[in-house]
């Protein structure tokens, strides 16, 4: 009989097999879009736009977390550039879920603070979720671009995004983890982008 040390170190070790397979199936399917989307994220930055990042649960921690290395810095010294999780400010989460409903919680952010030209980032490891889905669909109304971090197939939001970054597995832990490598790999492009080279 294995030894409960052996048996955990087999999970553990599954887990961690499970995760570079999902990385790099998503490399494989999506890799040469990451650069062409941190890339027009960067020109709509230049061209004075926001970056509006929404999502539920782990994906609303991970709104926050982008918009956090967006505004502050990834890894490079760079002006700070505009960046807004929709997910923080607890007041106004509140009154819409009370007064309108929970589905309203993004979109009427989006009536309120959304330009033309800024980005709207929905954020959905099952590409189902019924308030970024009308976040989504009123940010298209308005005029704003839209960007889908979604796992699974994409589900209903692919539809409604200009651009989808989709890793296409069932488990939501491994779409997380993936997601994470997907924030930090366009948030360094940008840095890039932004930064001022080192003088000779």
């Amino acid at each position: 009989m294995p030894s409960r040390k052996a048996a955990d170190r087999t999970w553990i070790d599954q887990a961690v097999s499970e995760h570079l397979e999902t990385v790099q199936r998503f490399m494989r399917e999506s890799g040469d879009e990451i650069a062409e989307t941190a890339r027009w994220m960067a020109d709509s930055l230049a061209a004075g736009s926001t970056l509006l990042f929404f999502g539920n649960g782990g994906s609303a921690a991970d709104a926050q977390h982008m918009a956090a290395e967006l505004v502050n810095r990834f890894r490079a010294e760079r002006p700070a550039l505009r960046a807004l999780a929709l997910t923080t400010d607890t007041s106004v989460l509140t009154s819409i879920s009370n007064d309108a409903e929970y589905r309203a919680v993004f979109s009427r952010q989006i009536e309120a603070l959304g330009r033309k030209g800024d980005i709207a980032v929905g954020i959905s490891t099952s590409g189902c979720s019924a308030n970024v889905i009308e976040g989504l669909r009123v940010a298209r109304q308005r005029g704003l671009q839209t960007l889908g971090i979604l796992g699974r197939d994409g589900g209903t939001i692919r539809a409604l995004c200009d651009r989808a970054l989709v890793v296409t597995s069932q488990d939501t832990a491994r779409i997380q983890e993936t997601h994470l490598l997907i924030y930090h790999l366009l948030c360094e492009w940008i840095d890039r982008a932004f930064s001022t080279p080192p003088a000779d």
